[in-house]
């Protein structure tokens, strides 16, 4: 296991929020293949707009790129080959084959990282940021509460075995919220949100 420098640590949790950020973000797209809306093609493809989906993309591609060396060539070339895809749904009329393409991709860059990154703890750190962003992302929609819940098991076993800086105090009450019959949703983003820190 190799010593990361904190930036770096950084780059990679970050990378997984976006990657997981772009691939739940495209799930929870309307399933047409006809003529966008406004405000639908704005969600996905407004570069100014940094919560739309192509900027959460091009966030996870600036990262890749200061990690190529952690996360080796072809693990990075389904990060290239799926913003390829989301250019192409940019300019598309009916985009949805192409969002497909950057889902497929990401999911594959996830496959790869699996298979081809050797360091236990960079796969860990990517992991563990998809799982934090998954449970936000639950949080924030139309999850149910066992989905909610099991992301939240998930989460805990990834994050100690990271390494990374955390506060235990909120691990244990965002496992408390994830049992409750009612899952208090804003408090729950609240605890992940802050959950890891770099010093």
């Amino acid at each position: 296991m190799s010593i990361l420098s904190c930036g770096n640590s950084g780059r990679l949790f970050w990378l997984g929020r976006y990657t997981e950020r772009v691939f739940t973000g495209i799930r929870a797209l309307p399933g047409h293949s006809g003529m966008w809306t406004e405000a639908e093609a704005e969600k996905c493809f407004d570069g100014s707009n940094p919560e739309s989906l192509y900027c959460s993309l091009m966030y996870a591609y600036d990262n890749a790129i200061v990690l190529r060396d952690e996360i080796g060539s072809d693990t990075f070339s389904y990060i290239q080959m799926a913003v390829y895809e989301m250019n192409s749904a940019k300019k598309s009329h009916a985009p949805m084959l192409n969002l497909q393409k950057v889902s497929d991709n990401i999911a594959a860059f996830w496959g790869m990282a699996d298979d081809a990154i050797s360091d236990e703890n960079v796969r860990g750190i990517i992991k563990l940021g998809k799982r934090i962003e998954r449970v936000d992302l639950y949080a924030r929609g139309n999850a149910g509460n066992d989905e909610i819940r099991r992301e939240v098991t998930r989460l805990t076993y990834r994050i100690e075995k990271t390494g990374l800086h955390y506060d235990p105090e909120n691990l244990s009450a965002l496992n408390e919220l994830a049992e409750n019959e009612t899952i208090d949703r804003p408090e729950m983003i609240r605890k992940v949100e802050s959950l890891v820190y770099f010093p």
